[in-house]
């Protein structure tokens, strides 16, 4: 049994507002790229990522070496009921600000259904169980996607926002791996 102050919404605002104190803005994404050719070396495919907010890990820098190794890079765009699609982004692309404060792509840009998502969140567990921001978009698109192809999900974090459980239902998606800024966190539990 969970005890109260273990739920997801305590625990939600005592990560939060860790990430918010100790933001570190130093992150290595080589061992992302290494995930990445591993899981698609030999095809074409497209990188969901996010522009950060609220202290998430800042992945711009991973943006731009993606692009510049011709990696396809998508960004999520938040509809009514808790929908989320993903739009074809470039660098030069304008952002715009949506009524949660985030940035994203012009609804006109081209929907695809990416094969690798990197997801901010929370929190986290060794389990690969995450918290977001509680309105379920990532969980419900990654569901959907998942059912139409194979897909990869990458969870971004700090070492600070892993929590000793994290309680789950029927709505949670589990990820594939965590990556942090001191090790790779993956599903058969040879973490690295």
């Amino acid at each position: 049994m969970i005890k109260n102050k273990d739920t997801k919404k305590n625990l939600r605002k005592k990560y939060l507002k860790l990430r918010k104190n100790f933001f570190i803005k130093k992150f290595n994404f080589d061992p992302l790229f290494k995930i990445i050719n591993k899981n698609f070396s030999n095809k074409k495919f497209i990188v969901a990522a996010y522009f950060p907010y609220n202290y998430e890990v800042d992945v711009t820098s991973f943006i731009k070496m993606a692009i510049l190794k011709n990696y396809k890079i998508a960004l999520p765009v938040i509809y009514t009921g808790n929908n989320m699609k993903f739009k074809i982004w470039n660098f030069n692309d304008p952002l715009m600000i949506n009524k949660y404060g985030i940035l994203e792509p012009n609804r006109s840009n081209k929907t695809v259904y990416p094969d690798c998502f990197l997801v901010p969140l929370a929190a986290y567990d060794n389990n690969l169980n995450r918290i977001g921001y509680g309105k379920g978009f990532y969980d419900k698109a990654l569901k959907k996607i998942n059912k139409i192809k194979k897909i990869i999900t990458i969870g971004i974090a700090y070492s600070f926002q892993k929590a000793n459980k994290i309680p789950v239902n029927k709505y949670d998606y589990r990820l594939d791996y965590i990556l942090n800024e001191k090790r790779i966190i993956r599903k058969n539990k040879n973490n690295i």
